[in-house]
């Protein structure tokens, strides 16, 4: 399983030398850049920060929220607080007493719908459009896709089940966070480092989520561990997928939420444990992680078709689509003369071998007649 990020807070914000890639707040070494390479680099770094697991800069998101909140013609919050997630930030919001009105309105959604404006005028429909595709765009999947399993997790901490009135407060404090190191695809469109902008840029460099209140500024710390796959989905096998430092945590395979006693069951499977799972999609991830050709051999399946091509196996399961594979053998040896096996995962409605292999190249049964098979 491969990852792009790794834990133990070593990503760092904004990818630069030193254990944490920091090299101090406030830094603007991406403004010494020039031309494209500018662009490819501030890109870079955005997607560094979206990511990042370095603990807050805490005096740096202190003095950008302050920063915002000036610039929206407010009096500076009296008091910050400090969190180790975004559950954590929505149970203490929950508790205060009286924090004052949001003011996420003010410091943020205002001022970045004029920023889009702005640069919609100067830039012009289609000059937006190619610009938003070239920066934020470029992030904005990954990222949202994070957010909203960050949001789905808190909502399942801390209300289970629940659809009533509880989960509905809880929800509506989700919604109204600024995202910090998450506002980064945004961001990444905007080129001014002054005025709101610049405040929020600031944060998003150097903290998580936060909530503005008039009296009182609730910020999270980032993650210390985020893990992902090729595709950039959460993706992690033996632990959490993405977790923070009090110990909220979201467990994944391949994108797919798990329990975390599922992922601690997987290394002592077996066939008659998979096939007794009776929700499919966990089912599939038990095969993926013990291995479909290990499955079909532990499992005493059959072979159904043999022809020059290769040896096709069908696992009938019961609820979900059968498990069928082709076995091919590599017709190029090793080093040391022994021949590799392959297995080739092919649609349930296959019946030969050489059809699933064909299959595998986009071509019919009939017309697939390889010249030399490597």
């Amino acid at each position: 399983m491969a990852t792009t990020e790794t834990d133990d807070r070593m990503a760092g914000v904004d990818g630069l030398s030193g254990p944490t890639g920091r090299t101090g707040p406030g830094t603007r070494a991406d403004d010494e850049v020039g031309g494209p390479e500018r662009e490819a680099d501030g890109l870079r770094r955005w997607r560094a920060r979206a990511v990042a697991t370095a603990p807050a800069d805490r005096a740096a998101a202190e003095e950008g929220v302050r920063r915002a909140y000036r610039l929206a013609g407010l009096a500076e919050p009296e008091t910050v607080v400090w969190v180790d997630s975004p559950r954590a930030a929505v149970t203490l919001i929950r508790q205060l007493t009286d924090p004052g009105p949001g003011v996420r309105e003010a410091v943020r959604s205002a001022p970045w719908a004029r920023e889009r404006l702005r640069l919609q005028t100067e830039l012009g429909a289609a000059g937006w459009s190619a610009h938003w595709a070239s920066t934020g765009g470029r992030l904005w999947e990954s990222t949202q896709a994070l957010v909203d399993r960050i949001r789905a997790g808190v909502l399942e901490d801390l209300v289970g089940r629940d659809t009533g009135a509880e989960a509905a407060a809880v929800r509506l404090l989700l919604v109204d966070a600024v995202l910090g190191q998450h506002d980064a695809p945004w961001l990444a469109a905007f080129p001014s480092d002054e005025g709101p902008p610049g405040a929020l840029a600031e944060v998003c460099r150097s903290a998580g989520w936060w909530w503005p209140f008039t009296r009182v500024v609730v910020l999270s710390e980032r993650p210390v561990a985020l893990h992902r796959d090729e595709a950039g989905r959460l993706d992690r096998g033996d632990g959490p997928a993405l977790g923070y430092p009090d110990g909220f945590a979201l467990h994944a395979w391949r994108g797919m939420p798990v329990p975390a006693s599922f992922l601690a069951e997987l290394p002592s499977l077996t066939p008659d444990r998979i096939r007794d799972e009776e929700n499919a999609e966990l089912r599939r991830v038990m095969l993926e992680y013990y291995g479909y050709d290990r499955y079909l051999a532990d499992s005493g399946a059959r072979p159904v078709h043999r022809d020059e091509t290769g040896t096709l196996w069908r696992i009938d399961l019961i609820g979900d689509e059968p498990v069928v594979m082709v076995e091919v053998l590599n017709s190029t040896p090793e080093p040391d003369g022994t021949r590799r096996t392959y297995w080739l995962r092919v649609p349930p409605s296959t019946r030969t071998a050489r059809a699933g292999v064909a299959w595998t190249f986009g071509l019919g049964e009939q017309v697939y007649a390889p010249v030399r098979e490597t």
